[in-house]
């Protein structure tokens, strides 16, 4: 009976690869009694519709097996095996074993309940794509116009699909249903991004049939011959909403809504591709052109101006400190004590975080209805209760108890509070309010909200006072408001005048220090984080993190892994939302945050911080002040076609560094209720060059392999997660020197060890061969901490006779450089400890230069 079984190609998945001979790797880790005995495995495939074959695997040695972080326990044993083997177009195939040529057959379906692998053969060779979109879509309505438009995404095709709608009669939107046809006249598998919620994104996956529980902005199909078809609904053109929905007979539905008084089009965009992400970069590069033209002809307004009072800015504290917000944190009763006590809390234990967001609860509302979503706003100062001597006291005092604090933000709704505007207070009086309706939201009927003329005196007044407050960032919330109103006129003359007034009032007065939440609906998406004619802010990626509700935290994960499948391409900074520290999931979520590429902010309840998660995701600058260590390229799902509930883990990639010289990472995920095992292939890392010799390092282990091409079987991986546990790889592409006296030595800088992606503290790193047979590496650093130096021949070499390590050219003490005590292939400088008892200082500089001799010649 097998213990545990690693497959790859993976079983129970479809998987996709480029060359026709493909190598299966299969190990069985078995009880150690069990392991004596004469076991074999069998491959069991069918290639397309031939009939099912079996072909017998071969025992490999461990040393040319793919790779395990952790030795086998003293019960239990490993057996490897392998075969290479030609795929013509599509593979389905299953494993079978047996201790003995005499025992019966136990197959992995029936004892592990793993289903059979599909693999599909795509290859750049392949001929190109149809041009014509009802080859590819079986049944295309020919009532659709459909054109064929130049893809500004390589090896993909790019069609616009427009379709008729009437228009809108007594205030009431027009709505019309039309069949599209079936993608690829069957698929294998679909993904799909859903209104998950009036305000948020969702993903959702299937098979053969398009079955969903939500209205779709986007879907992915996967052809049977490794194909990816994107279909993309356009939003804010025209005034028309186009979304994607299923149906019983198995065809795609376009679901049009349109808020104008006369006839007009909605437009899906169509991008057949390679790679579900191609296809995807294909559909929103040419959404962003068609919405800018729609913006530039006059048939949306105008581009947003930023106003001549506008400087250029550095926004490296904003994005790139350590955040602290309330809403978690602090509850909902907010108050001054409250505040400050959290602040003197994280002073006491030495957490200096850069920025603060003062989150909802502290605006002075009038409390009108049953709940907060009919509550009015007032006034622009504090509630007078909480904060009895008003807002600025509060920020001043903030600043002066936490230093480090460098920007405080407030929370606020786009339409002031979650109900608007109290039609009794301060702000009504001094602007023209009018009542608009709404409806498909928690709290349904009318609401008083700043009427078109005053909207951008209203943002510029309100964010004038809160800058005389020390105030200089946002989060604006509940904007899919809009989207809830049931006028048709209202959302046509207002959505865009307060989405344009709100990004002009806040690049005005605090540049990109905005966060943008609740605002995924299609409108928004579309005219907000679509264009490039402002800088990027941070966006909330997906519904909010609960820390009390257990089943949402891995959900949290993979909706916002999925998300930026899309929100990757627009012109935004994902923001995964804030965490806990101090939550028996903090590791997972902290994980998370610092493979997702977007800012990090925590919510701890005062005193309750976990100060060695903190460490790990951030680290202290030459001058001073703490950073959290975030990947250039940002965090998405690797694998867009494997649902939520298949026993599989989830593979979120990203990377950091430049093209082909930077530094590849995948953090995998248990997001099932039970312990999960896989086979990773280096393969799926985002950004690995076929050309280059890797090493991949756990964060959990800290431990590395060995250097492998990423092709070989080394280079594949085996991992085992327990519940709601993580681990991230980092791969590092090594450079090899030729000694005369010990051969090929391979060596890579690893950035600092210890942190979850300490390869982003990496600014450069090269390698020098001197003439004296010394190697010099060359790093700089963004931020202190543990450098790691992994060289192959390490475990032969010995500090005191062959290495010396400066920083700006000063020699560091001896006892800061050892050998990493998890892998004795890595030597590990003790950069802050140098740092301090050498009492350097960065002067202008933010960066640190260290220089590691050693000898490749020693002996």
């Amino acid at each position: 009976m097998a213990v545990q079984l690693y497959t790859f190609p993976p079983l129970g998945r479809v998987s996709q690869i480029k060359e026709e001979i493909v190598t299966f790797s299969v190990i069985l880790e078995l009880a150690e009694h069990d392991a004596e005995q004469s076991w074999e495995a069998c491959l069991w495939h069918s290639c397309g519709e031939q009939p099912w074959e079996e072909t017998m695997l071969s025992l490999t040695p461990e040393t040319e097996s793919p790779s395990f972080f952790c030795s086998s326990s003293s019960s239990s044993s490993r057996l490897y095996y392998s075969v290479a083997f030609p795929v013509i177009s599509s593979l389905r195939f299953t494993l079978k074993y047996r201790s003995s040529p005499t025992q019966p057959w136990s197959w992995a379906r029936d004892d592990l309940g793993i289903n059979d692998g599909l693999l599909l053969l795509n290859t750049e060779f392949q001929r190109p794509f149809a041009d014509d979109l009802s080859s590819i879509i079986r049944g295309l309505n020919p009532e659709l116009r459909v054109r064929p438009v130049t893809s500004q995404t390589p090896r993909t095709q790019l069609w616009t699909i427009e379709a008729a709608v009437a228009p809108a009669s007594d205030d009431v939107s027009a709505h019309a249903d039309l069949q599209l046809g079936i993608p690829w006249g069957g698929f294998v598998r679909y993904f799909a991004l859903v209104r998950h919620s009036p305000a948020w994104l969702g993903p959702r996956h299937g098979k053969s049939n398009l079955s969903l529980d939500k209205d779709a902005l986007l879907c992915s199909f996967l052809s049977p011959k490794g194909k990816h078809l994107v279909l993309l609904g356009t939003s804010n053109i025209n005034n028309v909403t186009t979304l994607l929905r299923g149906s019983d007979h198995g065809s795609v539905m376009i679901h049009l809504r349109n808020d104008e008084t006369v006839k007009s089009t909605g437009m899906l965009l169509a991008a057949v591709g390679d790679s579900c992400e191609s296809a995807i970069a294909a559909v929103l590069y040419h959404a962003r052109t068609l919405l800018v033209s729609s913006m530039q002809d006059g048939h949306s307004g105008v581009i947003p101006t930023q106003g001549d009072d506008l400087q250029p800015e550095w926004m490296q504290n904003w994005y790139d400190g350590l955040g602290y917000c309330t809403w978690n944190a602090l509850g909902q009763n907010l108050t001054e004590e409250k505040l400050l006590d959290a602040i003197d809390r994280l002073r006491e234990n030495n957490i200096n975080i850069s920025n603060l967001i003062i989150d909802d609860n502290w605006q002075d509302i009038d409390y009108d209805g049953p709940n907060s979503n009919s509550f009015g706003w007032k006034r622009f100062e504090a509630e007078p209760n909480a904060f009895p001597n008003g807002l600025k006291h509060t920020i001043t005092e903030i600043r002066k108890r936490l230093s480090s604090i460098e920007h405080i933000a407030v929370w606020h709704a786009l339409l002031g509070y979650w109900g608007g505007i109290s039609p009794r207070g301060d702000i009504a009086r001094r602007y023209k309010t009018v009542q608009v309706h709404r409806e498909g939201w928690k709290a349904k009927g009318p609401m008083t909200v700043i009427a078109e003329a005053d909207i951008g005196r209203f943002y510029n007044d309100f964010y004038r006072f809160l800058s005389s407050c020390g105030i200089d960032g946002v989060k604006t919330d509940a904007q899919f408001m809009v989207d809830t109103w049931s006028s048709a006129e209202c959302r046509r003359e207002l959505t865009n005048e307060y989405l344009d007034a709100w990004t002009i009032a806040s690049l005005r007065h605090f540049s990109a220090r905005t966060i943008s939440c609740m605002s995924q609906a299609p409108q928004i998406l579309f005219r907000q984080q679509l264009p490039q004619n402002r800088p990027a802010i941070p966006v909330r990626n997906s519904d909010d993190y609960f820390p009390d509700v257990p089943e949402s935290h891995p959900w949290h994960i993979w909706a916002n892994a999925h998300n930026a499948l899309l929100t990757q391409h627009l012109n935004i900074l994902p923001d995964w939302d804030m965490f806990q520290t101090g939550h028996e999931n903090a590791g997972y979520h902290a994980a998370a945050r610092c493979i997702s590429g977007g800012p990090i902010y925590i919510t701890d309840v005062p005193g309750e911080h976990d100060l060695e998660i903190i460490n790990q995701m951030t680290g202290l600058t030459p001058r001073g002040k703490t950073t959290i260590l975030r990947p250039s390229v940002v965090g998405r799902a690797t694998d867009p076609y494997t649902g939520y509930e298949e026993d599989a883990l989830l593979k979120v990639g990203c990377y950091h560094g430049k093209a082909a010289t930077g530094t590849p990472i995948l953090a995998v995920f248990n997001t099932r209720p039970h312990a999960l095992a896989e086979m990773i292939s280096l393969s799926y890392f985002p950004g690995v060059m076929t050309s280059t010799k890797y090493i991949l390092r756990s964060h959990a282990t800290g431990k590395t392999t060995k250097a492998a091409d990423p092709e070989s079987q080394m280079a594949r991986l085996c991992v085992s997660l327990d519940v709601r546990t993580y681990d991230i790889f980092t791969a590092y592409h090594v450079t090899q020197f030729e000694s005369e006296t010990n051969g090929k030595i391979y060596t890579a800088s690893l950035g600092l060890i210890g942190k979850m992606t300490g390869a982003a503290s990496l600014l450069d790193n090269h390698f020098e061969f001197l003439s004296t047979g010394r190697v010099v590496s060359v790093t700089r650093l963004k931020a202190l901490g543990v450098l790691g130096l992994y060289i192959s021949d390490l475990p032969h070499m010995t500090i005191k006779r062959d290495f010396m390590v400066t920083i700006y050219g000063l020699p560091v003490p001896l006892h800061v450089v050892s050998v990493d005590q998890r892998d004795n292939r890595i030597l590990a400088v003790d950069i802050l400890k140098a740092w301090t008892e050498m009492g350097l200082s960065s002067g202008w500089s933010n960066e640190v230069e260290v220089k590691i001799y050693f000898d490749a010649e020693h002996c």
